[in-house]
């Protein structure tokens, strides 16, 4: 049974849904006027594992994260840079999808913009209206945050400490000063729709509010994002749909964790803010994404290199032991399965699940050393069955190991210069194999050391010298 924090609660429990055998899950997606981030990959990935787990645990998951492609931050990039709207969301839209590809996050079933909703948008707001709780103000519509009994629930704000902590500046069109936008007037040049109060656009937290009730109706499972959206997006969905639509609107809400930098918090302002392209100029996809699955996803991570190497050498741990193992046998689950779903059941605990990984790779070493070949092939297939569960393993363990770093986007100058071609490395390993046949160790041994100085690990075995990019 798979046990879920619910961040309504403050406590874990089984999930159950609405409709048995089917999780509906919505997570709030990218507002698209930049590259992706690390801490959207950190999001992006976590919430990728859970719709992977859910489908190995059998479910039929139907995952929608939306993209915000009309946002105040949208209007202002696009009018700095003297390109259009749609040009601007489109370029980092694909972006995002080849940030997406590159991490392994898989599509989900549905990915609507905002754009493409804003007469449901209006429709619901209108309906606020007839509620009595929202009204319109000099072109703009809000929502009277005092009208709704539930609200700060999620988050754990009261009403009375949040209007003692708001600005003494208050916007004159405001009843209450906690009271947010669902409408805004349009100004001159920017983009505007119809609507009963006037040419506009929709704010910000209406968006996902329509978009989830359009492609998984007014009551679901789960609704998933960052921890820094718990206030106020997440609250302002709460309370608009509920409101809107008389239901429940969700029954589990997840929060990922913040991404810490070198134990800071990341910011533009501290000069430690990465995108995710960014990064891969210095590693792999598969080690950001190895890294991110390092810890479980509801706490704070920290970027730093330490950890980025520590995620590495255990993904280069789990390659090398599949490495020469053909990935023709089926996967037969064992008690190592069974201690990967109690890890992945409790809450989705990755750190557990690829602790499973390294102690299935340990096996798979101990049988081919005894050249235990039943063993090593059923072993394999449930390492690479296991990973593929997170989202990992998928490359052949050759290829992973013999790529050469500069070709994976990875800047790798080691002490002996840049690291040599392969051509160049199977030339001196051939000298070093002629040596070693004549005996001259000697010459053998600098060989050795010579590959090893500019990155290359050689691997005697029975079938002769394997190498590999360190």
């Amino acid at each position: 049974m798979i046990e879920i924090f619910n961040s309504m609660t403050g406590q874990k429990a089984p999930l159950k849904t609405l409709e048995p055998g089917h999780v509906r899950m919505y997570v709030c997606g990218m507002t698209v006027y930049d590259f992706c981030h690390i801490g959207h990959a950190r999001s992006l990935v976590a919430f990728d594992v859970v719709r992977r787990y859910l489908k190995y645990s059998g479910y039929r998951v139907t995952h929608v994260r939306n993209i915000t492609d009309i946002d105040d931050k949208i209007i202002a990039r696009a009018a700095a840079n003297g390109e259009s709207i749609e040009t601007l969301t489109k370029r980092f839209i694909d972006a995002m999808h080849e940030d997406c590809e590159q991490l392994g996050v898989e599509r989900p079933e549905h990915e609507p913009r905002a754009t493409e909703y804003v007469a449901g948008m209006v429709a619901m707001i209108e309906t606020l209206i007839e509620k009595g709780v929202a009204y319109a103000s000099d072109g703009d519509v809000l929502y009277a945050v005092a009208k709704f009994p539930g609200y700060g629930r999620l988050s754990g704000k009261k009403l009375a400490d949040l209007r003692a902590g708001a600005r003494v500046e208050v916007d004159a069109s405001k009843r209450d000063p906690l009271d947010f936008v669902l409408w805004k007037a349009a100004k001159p040049g920017e983009p505007s729709w119809d609507s009963p109060w006037g040419k506009g656009r929709p704010g910000w937290h209406i968006e996902c509010s329509v978009m989830s009730v359009a492609l998984l109706g007014d009551h679901f499972d789960l609704h998933g994002g960052g921890m820094d959206l718990k206030f106020p997006h997440h609250e302002n969905e709460i309370a608009q749909t509920c409101a809107a639509c008389d239901s429940t609107f969700v029954n589990v809400w997840m929060h990922n964790g913040f991404v810490n930098v070198d134990a800071e918090k990341m910011s533009k302002s501290l000069g430690n803010f990465f995108t995710v392209r960014e990064v891969q100029k210095h590693l792999r996809p598969e080690v950001l994404r190895a890294f991110v699955l390092s810890s479980q996803y509801r706490g704070p991570i920290n970027y730093s290199d330490d950890n980025l190497r520590q995620a590495d050498a255990g993904l280069e741990r789990l390659y090398v032991a599949l490495r020469g193992i053909a990935a023709d046998a089926v996967m037969v689950p064992t008690e190592a399965t069974e201690r990967f779903r109690v890890a992945m059941n409790d809450d989705f605990n990755t750190p557990e699940a690829m602790a499973v990984l390294q102690a299935l790779a340990r096996d798979l070493n101990i049988a081919k050393s005894a050249s235990d070949q039943a063993k090593v092939s059923a072993i394999a297939a449930e390492l690479r069955g296991l990973g593929a569960v997170l989202g990992l393993l998928g490359c052949d363990a050759d290829t992973w190991l013999k790529t050469r770093p500069e070709s994976a986007g990875v800047t790798h100058v080691v002490s002996g210069g840049v690291a040599p071609e392969a051509a160049e490395i199977e030339a001196l390993i051939e000298a070093r194999r002629a040596a070693r046949a004549a005996k001259d160790f000697k010459e053998s041994d600098r060989v050795r050391d010579l590959l090893l100085a500019r990155g290359i690990i050689l691997e005697d075995g029975p079938e002769g010298t394997r190498w590999r990019y360190r």
